[in-house]
């Protein structure tokens, strides 16, 4: 029971039970620096505690700790950088290498062979030198016209003509594509109407005013219609039709 006062009152005094049975403190740091009371005043304690019952609960609860003042709110603005993350574009160069294939012109050479024709203008007898050298070669034309056949009896021409009329035939059919001008037959009455041709067309008889004519076709005339005379070297001679012949023995 001493010990249960002894503790409560040390507790209202806020001070160490030894400082109430000793008189001294048992640390160095008091917790409330006030003088130690006396045995009287500790009697007197004790009673009062044996009295209170409330002073008795108050002394034996535990030290409350002192209410904190009520924290004091203050608004403060903060501000706050929000980071946005905004999309840019950005140009980035960047180098493609690409192969592209350049025609070069290359100069190629090619020979082209021109054949020019040069025409060489032969004198206008010339052709018909050699269309006579073809008649005599082909037909002993020339020596046939050539030959006085006065003396001669008519069976020995017609045989001779004979002759020259196959090889002239020859040379004619081998050179030359002949039609008539006219195609009618001969005897045929005819009429030449204004405008014909008069180098294709003979007119004779009894010939008056302007045409239209009305007459008998005695000739139906010729036409080349080719032409195929071979070409003579240039260092023939155009004038010699029928060269000498000479009989070496």
């Amino acid at each position: 029971m001493p010990d249960l006062l002894i503790s409560l009152f040390a507790r209202y005094l806020h001070c160490d039970e030894t400082v109430l049975w000793h008189g001294t403190p048992m640390s160095a740091d008091p917790v409330v620096d006030v003088a130690p009371p006396g045995f009287l005043a500790r009697l007197g304690l004790a009673l009062r505690v044996l009295m209170d019952a409330m002073l008795a609960r108050r002394l034996l609860l535990p030290e409350m700790p002192k209410a904190l003042p009520e924290p004091k709110v203050v608004e403060k603005i903060v501000e706050v950088e929000k980071i946005v993350e905004r999309p840019v574009e950005k140009l980035v160069e960047r180098t493609i290498e690409k192969i592209v294939e350049k025609p070069v012109e290359v100069e190629k050479i090619v020979e082209k062979v021109v054949e020019k024709i040069v025409e060489k203008h032969r004198p206008p007898e010339e052709g018909a030198l050699h269309l006579l050298s073809i008649l005599q070669r082909d037909g002993r034309f020339v020596d046939f016209l050539q030959e006085d056949i006065t003396s001669f009896k008519d069976a020995d021409v017609g045989a001779a003509a004979r002759l020259v009329h196959q090889g002239c035939k020859k040379a004619l059919s081998t050179y030359f594509v002949l039609e008539p001008v006219r195609t009618e037959d001969e005897g045929t009455r005819v009429t030449l109407e204004p405008g014909f041709d008069k180098a294709a067309i003979s007119v004779a008889g009894d010939v008056k005013g302007e045409p239209p004519w009305k007459g008998t076709l005695a000739h139906g005339g010729w036409r080349a219609k080719e032409i195929k005379l071979p070409e003579r070297p240039a260092f023939v001679d155009a004038r010699i039709v029928a060269p000498a012949e000479v009989e070496v023995r």
